[in-house]
Formats: C-alpha cells, sequence, structure tokens
C-alpha cells in the first residue's frame, strides 16, 4: 500500500512537472538556450529587442539577447536611446576569458575611428583586463553588460559584479557595435539583435 502511495504521488508530480512544461514559457529559446523575454535593470522593465547566437565557424560560442526599453531596429537607433540597456550572453562552450576578451576588444576596434578609440581606450584596457580574474567562462555562464545611466557599464558573470563601471556612453556605445557595428563579429547575429524576422 505504502509502495502503491508513493508511485501515484510520483506519478501526480510527473504529470504536473508535465502540464507546467506545456505552459507558455517567458522565454525566447535560441539553439536550445533560454534567453528572457524581459528584464529589469536599475528599477526600469526592460523588453527583449532581439536575440541570436554567435558562431565561429561551425561552433556555437554563445546565446546573446539585447534589452531596450523601447523596441529600436537600426544601431543608431539602438545607441541614441536614453535609459539602462543590457546585453546579456549565455556561453554555450568554454572559452579561455583572455581569449573572449581579446575578441571582443578586436570587435570593438574593428568598429571604432581613430578617435573613438583613442576617447575610450583606457576603458577599453579595463575592459580587457576585468577578464583575467577568472581563467575561463564555461558553458552556461552569464555575462551581461548594462548601461546604467549616472554610473556607466557595469559587468557581471553569473551576477557577480566583473572589474568597476566605466563611466563614458562612448564606451558602451562601443561595446554595441561588436555586435552591431559595420564589421559585426558576426553578421547574422547584428540582424536577429535588431529584432530582424
Amino acid at each position: 500500500m505504502t509502495t502503491q502511495t508513493s508511485f501515484k504521488k510520483i506519478f501526480s508530480i510527473g504529470l504536473l512537472a508535465l502540464a507546467c512544461g506545456a505552459l507558455p514559457s517567458q522565454a525566447v529559446e535560441v539553439g536550445g538556450v533560454k534567453i528572457d523575454d524581459a528584464t529589469t535593470v536599475e528599477g526600469k522593465p526592460l523588453k527583449l529587442n532581439g536575440a541570436g547566437i554567435r558562431t565561429k565557424f561551425v561552433f556555437k560560442v554563445y546565446a546573446m539577447g539585447l534589452y531596450l526599453t523601447d523596441h529600436k531596429t537600426t544601431p543608431t537607433e539602438v545607441q541614441a536611446l536614453a535609459g539602462p540597456k543590457r546585453v546579456t550572453i549565455v556561453m554555450m562552450r568554454e572559452v579561455p576569458s583572455d581569449e573572449l576578451a581579446k575578441t571582443f576588444v578586436a570587435g570593438l576596434n574593428a568598429n571604432s575611428s581613430a578617435a573613438e578609440k583613442a576617447k575610450t581606450s583606457d576603458q577599453t584596457q579595463k575592459f580587457e583586463k576585468m577578464f583575467s580574474v577568472v581563467p575561463a567562462v564555461k558553458k552556461g555562464d552569464v555575462l551581461t553588460l548594462d548601461w546604467l545611466p549616472g554610473t556607466g557599464t557595469v559587468s557581471q558573470l553569473n551576477g557577480k559584479p566583473l572589474g568597476e563601471p566605466l563611466p563614458d556612453a562612448a564606451f558602451y556605445n562601443a561595446v554595441l557595435r561588436i555586435w552591431l557595428g559595420d564589421k559585426p563579429v558576426d553578421d547574422a547575429l547584428k540582424p536577429a539583435l535588431l529584432g530582424a524576422k
């Protein structure tokens, strides 16, 4: 009797789990990774503007979402938008931190003019160095890059701060151009982040 009761209980829990799984989820699935369709930054609700996957050769490196207060479809509109912004990156494979940092900085430099690079060079160096606190970013790790008006670019790995805030809005826009610039690190990811259907 006890065994039968236990079995019924386990069976009921299983059915409940299946039923919950069938409910509409508040996330977008990108390459098997769930990206929330909304988030809150500094008390302000942000909506998922677009999401996609960064691939290198045939490998999936990370899934990514761009969050804004209002939907924007061009890089210029995204950069000009006031208020907080967030880039969420969910790693799909392990990458040495220094390699990821170099990739970010290469993308940043490729999409910045000489004047823009000169203006943000100090912050770019700090951004690259902050990855040195961890040897690698692992599969499933979540990196967020937030723009907080009055504070600057705030980076976190799995909810823990990485480095210090970087105050210049020009630097955050340079970071955004890694994916949204004229020479994005991934040609397919750019339109996905801009919400192309």
